[in-house]
């Protein structure tokens, strides 16, 4: 199981403690935000709720997987460029000359760099919730059209 484990980037995003009144006492759990990717265009994002913490990674993985997306790529960055909005989070995407690197923030960086996109320059507005800047950032991934289409 090792070796397909190895073939996938895995990051952690977020975790959160939530908590809920019930009779018998607080009810606690904890929901974890995780990317998925292969480094090489596909990416995934889960999020996964259990009461301890590896359980809830495990869950989120998984959908995860089973949730990728392709991204399309022009050699080491994306084709062109979007300004995405999802909910409060806004997201603008740009490609970048070879060896620009990955100029992004905490929760944009983790998407980007698990699709396997070496160059770009991004910018995460409207609100610093990494959940919402994880999945604008997806849409934005989702929403890349193919260099041949872009020319056209």
């Amino acid at each position: 199981m090792d070796s397909q484990e190895s073939e996938y980037f895995e990051r952690v995003v977020q975790v959160n403690r939530v908590s809920k009144k019930t009779k018998g006492g607080d009810k606690r759990s904890l929901s974890v935000l995780v990317v998925v990717g292969d480094q090489k265009g596909r990416v995934g994002v889960g999020l996964g709720k259990a009461q301890e913490v590896q359980s809830a990674v495990r869950k989120a993985t998984t959908y995860a997987k089973k949730h990728m997306i392709s991204v399309p790529l022009k050699g080491r960055t994306i084709p062109h460029t979007i300004l995405i909005k999802k909910g409060a989070a806004q997201v603008l995407l740009k490609p970048a000359p070879i060896g620009t690197g990955v100029i992004a923030g905490g929760a944009v960086r983790v998407v980007v760099e698990a699709a396997g996109i070496h160059d770009i320059v991004s910018k995460a507005l409207g609100t610093e919730n990494k959940a919402s800047n994880v999945y604008a950032t997806m849409e934005a991934l989702s929403r890349l059209k193919p260099i041949k289409e872009v020319k056209r």
